[in-house]
Parts: structure tokens; sequence; C-alpha cells
């Protein structure tokens, strides 16, 4: 058979093998398409959600398995600092897990997307992003921080985030070393009064600071009319240094003005 020949033959067959390579991946993206839009969508404001009868704010009461070296390095910290003293009293963020347990009931707002969550807490202004699949860099190239780098994915209605890459905190509710790693479940669900509920487990595991892992709950209520209020802690630390300057130049004016005679005259 000549090559023309040969070619005519086989160009519809390759032609072929494609459409039907296009119709086998067909049902694959038709049921990626629906289980992306039967995901919950978790966008908007959420706020604290209190169970009845229980306080509405408060540090947390169980006892934490820490290990000796946890136990040091949470009782160093303490010997040092004074009881006005945290971090929130210098503008930092509380860091994972005490951001997403307190933050003082201020509400939060989640922003999602198919590759990315963002959670933006009120309080200190503090913001997660949850990174799904080709946004998710190498371990190599994260930066270790007060709330981690966190990796997302969906099993079925569940989002399932790995937060790792923390600091080392002392300062914290939930105190842990750069080796921590926290896993968190969210789901929805509807409470008997009709409330929509965002409900997390989590489980903080780190062998450097604890004993065994450390699992908690916890729910926000969904707020359709909820909005986050600028939360500047910073500024009242820059209006307080402006005001120190103003002080500090309105007496060098006054001392100058006492040691000149020209600047007492009328």
């Amino acid at each position: 058979m000549s090559w023309p020949l040969r070619a005519c033959v086989t160009m519809p067959l390759v032609g072929l093998a494609s459409v039907l390579l296009s119709w086998s991946a067909m049902p694959a993206a038709r049921a990626a398409q629906t289980a992306q839009q039967n995901r919950p969508d978790l966008s908007g404001v959420w706020t604290a959600y209190v169970e009845p009868g229980a306080p509405t704010f408060g540090l947390p009461r169980v006892k934490l398995p820490l290990t000796a070296l946890g136990t040091a390095r949470l009782a160093d910290y303490r010997s040092i600092i004074g009881p006005d003293d945290s971090p929130g009293a210098y503008c930092l963020g509380s860091g994972m897990p005490e951001a997403m347990m307190f933050s003082g009931l201020y509400p939060m707002e989640i922003i999602q997307r198919p590759e990315q969550i963002t959670i933006i807490y009120e309080a200190h202004n503090e913001v997660r992003r949850l990174y799904f699949g080709s946004k998710v860099i190498p371990q190599g190239d994260r930066i270790p921080d007060r709330d981690g780098y966190s990796v997302a994915r969906w099993e079925g209605n569940t989002l399932v985030v790995a937060t790792s890459s923390l600091k080392e905190q002392e300062d914290t509710a939930y105190p842990h070393s750069a080796q921590a790693r926290i896993d968190e479940r969210y789901h929805v669900f509807s409470d008997p009064k009709g409330t929509r509920v965002l409900e997390a487990d989590w489980t903080l595991t780190d062998p450097t600071f604890y004993t065994q892992p450390f699992k908690e709950r916890k729910r926000w209520a969904y707020d359709p009319h909820g909005i986050l209020l600028p939360y500047e802690c910073n500024e009242e630390a820059w209006l307080d240094h402006l005001q120190q300057l103003r002080q500090r130049h309105d007496a060098a004016r006054a001392h100058t003005a006492a040691g000149d005679p020209q600047e007492r005259a009328p």
C-alpha cells in the first residue's frame, strides 16, 4: 500500500480513536462536575454557635496531655510574662488552632472557590488560605507561620484540611511545637431550630509537646446578614505614638519659649 493510501486509511482511524477517548472521558468529567456542584457552599459570614447551657466564652478547661518538654517550655514562657501580657495586647493574631476556636467570639467570613478557600477571622484580620490540587506548593517552599500552611480536599460533602508548617507557640491556649500538625474536618448540618451550623472536628498531633493527639470541636452559626467590621488593633498603638510625639514636641517648644525672651514676647 502506498503512503498516501495508508494515510487516508489511518487518519480516520486516529480521528475515531480520539472521539472514543473523548467519549470515555465524558462520564468522569460529568461526575467531577456533579460532585463540584453538590458540594456545600461555605461562603458567607459565620458567627459563634453557642450550645444551650454552655458558656459563651472561655479558654479550654480540659487538661492538655503535655510531654515533659512541652510542660517545661510552657512553664519557662509563663515565668517571664506579666499578668496583662498576651499576643493580642500587641496586635498579634492568635495563630492556629486558637484563632479558629476563640477569636473573642468575633465572626469569620469564608470565600470559597474551587482551587482555594479563604477564611477571614474578624479578630486581628487574621487570614487563612486553604489550597487545593495544583495550588499546593512543595513542602520545602512553605514559610512557617502562626497559622501554618493548609492543604484541603473534599471527601464527599466533608471538607478535610491538613495544616502544618506552624511556628512553635507557647503564647496560646493550645501550645505546640513547630512539628505540630492540625487535621480538620468540616461539615454542615441544621439544628432542631433550623439554624445552619458549620461543625469542625480537629485533631492536634505533636509528639514533641503532646503525649497523644488532642481532639476538639468547634461550631459556627450561619449569619445571612452578617458582615465583618474593621479590626485595626495596631491603629491605637500608632495614635498613642503620635500623642507621645506631640507631647514631647509641645514640651520642647514650651522649654524654648521659657528660655528666650523674644519667644515670651506677645
